[in-house]
């Protein structure tokens, strides 16, 4: 077992600290939380060491798990990877491209692992569509949700959007070529609503739209790629593929079957729904991370990862701000 330590218990790192207690593979040492009335709430709800400052819970740990807001992940990363400890931080990963270019290097000179909390990597259905990526050549993602003021504090770029940015550089093994983006400031300081257009380098074309005013929530993504197509619902936790194959002899009643015309081969239409695994993400993110360091191999998100995504998120609000087209 590992010793781990959280730093940040609220909403989020409640939830990390219930499923690191929930994990055979950690010995949670304790947590640090500035707010001394929520981490008394902690300490008694969950029996776990509350420490006085983050200096003593790093000292304690073999890995640090920040849960803290996003202001503070650049500080309290930095000082843990100084100590030499493994890091597990939250999305995003810093709050400005050149934070996160300092933690790569002092990860680098530690000889740590760094994994990032894109989660929805880990999300069941996501993880369900997996054998079925055929190189996708055109995205459509859709992250929906009511408005909640905890979020505000950033544009929904890095609030929202940031997941499916990372799940579509995850499976498209390309270069961007070309970005589009606009957004709408509705009832906070920063966009409120977003779509970005990302063309790459092999053909690829993604659509993303993130809203956090809709009367509904909705995370749903769709995958075309040749002679199939991917839908997953990422709240829902659902996936379903739709295959096309040629199709020889004669068609049964069942059979659902696409005639293409005169001369053409016929396609036969299968309907594939996955067998979706009763994970909890966040469970399994962290104890993948283990794995890593336990095995000496990349964490599923790398750092790397987690910059790349950051990087594309400003990229996004920089044409949204310009409201002109780049050519990257």
């Amino acid at each position: 077992m590992k010793k781990i330590g959280v730093l940040g218990a609220g909403h989020l790192g409640k939830i990390h600290i219930k499923c690191i207690k929930e994990s055979e593979k950690f010995e949670l040492v304790g947590f640090y939380d500035p707010n001394k009335k929520n981490a008394s709430e902690v300490e008694s709800k969950f029996k776990v060491q509350r420490f006085n400052t983050p200096d003593d819970l790093i000292k304690a740990t073999e890995i640090v798990d920040i849960v803290t807001p996003t202001v503070s992940h650049f500080e309290s990363a930095s000082m843990a990877l100084k100590n030499f400890k493994h890091v597990f931080i939250e999305k995003p990963l810093t709050t400005t491209l050149t934070e996160a270019k300092k933690l790569i290097e002092l990860a680098k000179e530690a000889g740590v692992k760094v994994q990032v909390g894109h989660v929805e990597r880990f999300n069941p259905a996501f993880i369900a569509a997996q054998p079925y990526f055929n190189n996708p050549m055109f995205i459509e993602a859709h992250r929906l949700s009511h408005f909640n003021p905890r979020g505000t504090d950033v544009p929904v770029i890095l609030d929202l959007m940031i997941h499916d940015i990372d799940i579509i550089l995850s499976v498209v093994d390309s270069t961007i070529k070309k970005l589009n983006a606009s957004g709408v400031s509705v009832v906070s300081d920063t966009p409120d609503i977003a779509n970005a257009r990302i063309e790459f380098n092999n053909g690829c074309v993604a659509n993303l739209t993130a809203s956090r005013i809709s009367m509904k929530n909705m995370r749903k993504s769709r995958f075309f790629q040749k002679d199939s197509y991917l839908a997953v619902d990422f709240l829902n936790k659902e996936t379903q593929v739709i295959r096309m194959k040629d199709f020889e002899g004669e068609p049964n009643p069942l059979d659902v079957v696409l005639d293409l015309g005169k001369g053409k081969q016929k396609k036969h239409i299968l309907i594939d729904k996955p067998e979706i695994q009763p994970i909890n993400a966040i469970k399994t993110e962290l104890e993948t991370f283990h794995n890593s360091i336990e095995t000496n191999t990349e964490p599923l998100v790398t750092i790397i990862d987690g910059y790349n995504s950051l990087d594309l998120a400003y990229k996004i609000m920089d044409r949204i701000k310009s409201n002109i087209p780049s050519y990257l």
